[in-house]
């Protein structure tokens, strides 16, 4: 398990694929010394986090890393499976929005992506 702070810069519209896949993006500036914009995404019922949302909230994204090869090249993806309030422009609703358990999502879902 890992976890990231920053506050929300964007927030891309939900993606479905072919196969009935979707996902949703979204990107954290870091409170580092050096801040940086790092992606995540949400899957399948993660999404409902993402949606509660707004550009400029502080929260801590708990997520999984995931890899995989798409026709000889290799992707990395930062799946959130939770989203909390960390302070500032949150709404209060967004920590009740969790996952049942630490994970989820599998690379077999990925077949129709090249992420």
């Amino acid at each position: 398990m890992y976890e990231m702070v920053g506050a929300v810069k964007v927030i891309e519209d939900t993606q479905t694929f072919s196969s009935g896949f979707s996902k949703r993006e979204f990107v954290i500036t870091t409170e580092d010394r050096y801040p940086q914009d790092v992606k995540f995404e949400a899957t399948k019922e993660k999404i409902e986090m993402v949606d509660r949302l707004k550009e400029g909230d502080r929260v801590k994204v708990s997520f999984n890393i995931r890899g995989n090869e798409y026709k000889g090249r290799y992707y990395v993806n930062l799946q959130a499976w939770k989203i909390e309030n960390a302070g500032g422009e949150v709404d209060p609703a967004l920590n009740q929005v969790t996952s049942e358990a630490e994970g989820g999502g599998n690379l077999d879902d990925l077949e129709e992506s090249p992420f």
